[in-house]
């Protein structure tokens, strides 16, 4: 099959950035799916491992990248009861298997779902990490209640990008809290309306802006762009006994001290947490997958897919990887593989 690596760790205008290769085309362990997969998205994870998988070295055999996928099974492991040949599905990968930057790809039928009928591979592809984030960042770590929450407020940084944008959707519809999200530009800020924010505030200069919105605090904070910048306003801005959580890992150390004589939470999330560690909930993101494709389905939710790009080939993976790592890229990227 054919496959879209590194070898090294090289920057994005390095026209050697991808290697294309073939490999064998793997068979499904026990729990798996074979996946032929028909489109992708490219998150800010793929960027970060490509720029430091192989820093100061070079592989002995090329990684495939890529973890969000759409595609249809094409075989299964005998242990799995759930999916069966020729089904739909979409998903997000685990960390530390072969990605889905090729033809074929192997997939935990645990962390897999189907694909939402009214949406093409394109739009499901550009879903599955960036809404298993959003809400497990919601659900499981904020532990907002669904159609529970009138009169709270949460504030998500980072509106317009992938999490951001589905995190508007499903905190808006299912818990009825008044969303404020953070945007910088025209075409951000009317993006994060489209997705149902209540209100927009620019988060370069965030306890300002908040002001200027007679927004004196929230009760839950989203934090999906700059820990270590917006850690400051973050600890001033959350209620007494508020909850935070954020995706973006920090470079310096945090003053959780800040949050002390607020009795207030910090969360971390990582979408990728129950594949890592085999947890014995991980097949909680096959039922989010599920819970999510009714959403769609009844018109509840929408993709994001933002931009989409055509044909497994370096050049392709290249420009996609470039407009990630431009900080100005608006809801979700995909590469469509088969028409």
């Amino acid at each position: 099959m054919k496959a879209i690596g590194i070898t090294k760790s090289l920057p994005v205008d390095d026209k050697n950035c991808f290697i294309s290769f073939e490999t064998e085309k793997p068979m499904p362990e026990p729990k798996d799916l074979l996946v032929k997969i028909h489109a992708v998205s490219v998150n800010p994870v793929d960027y970060k491992v490509r720029k430091n998988a192989a820093k100061n070295t070079e592989l002995d055999e090329p990684k495939i990248l890529g973890w969000d996928a759409a595609g249809v099974v094409e075989a299964v492991g005998n242990e799995v009861s759930n999916f069966k040949i020729g089904d739909e599905v979409y998903y997000s990968g685990e960390y530390k298997r072969a990605g889905c930057n090729a033809e074929f790809q192997l997939i935990d039928s645990r962390i897999a779902g189907h694909k939402p009928s009214n949406l093409s591979f394109d739009e499901a592809a550009a879903m599955p990490l960036t809404a298993i984030t959003a809400w497990e960042a919601i659900f499981d770590r904020l532990r907002l209640q669904k159609n529970g929450e009138n009169n709270k407020k949460l504030l998500i940084i980072g509106g317009a990008g992938g999490v951001g944008s589905i995190g508007i959707q499903i905190a808006k519809k299912l818990t009825n809290i008044e969303v404020i999200a953070t945007a910088s530009r025209e075409e951000t800020s009317d993006w994060c309306k489209q997705m149902g924010a209540d209100v927009i505030v620019n988060h370069h200069d965030l306890e300002n802006e908040m002001k200027k919105a007679n927004i004196e605090n929230v009760d839950y904070i989203l934090n999906f762009f700059d820990t270590d910048i917006h850690w400051e306003a973050m600890a001033n801005l959350i209620k007494p006994q508020g909850h935070i959580c954020s995706i973006v890992e920090n470079k310096n150390p945090l003053d959780l001290n800040k949050l002390k004589n607020k009795s207030a939470a910090f969360h971390w999330e990582f979408m990728f947490t129950r594949s890592l560690f085999k947890t014995e909930d991980m097949i909680e993101q096959h039922k989010i997958l599920e819970e999510l494709r009714l959403l769609f389905e009844d018109g509840t939710i929408k993709s994001t897919l933002h931009k989409t790009l055509e044909g497994l080939d370096t050049q392709v993976f290249r420009e996609v990887h470039k407009l990630q790592e431009s900080g100005k890229s608006i809801g979700k990227n995909v590469i469509k593989f088969i028409g």
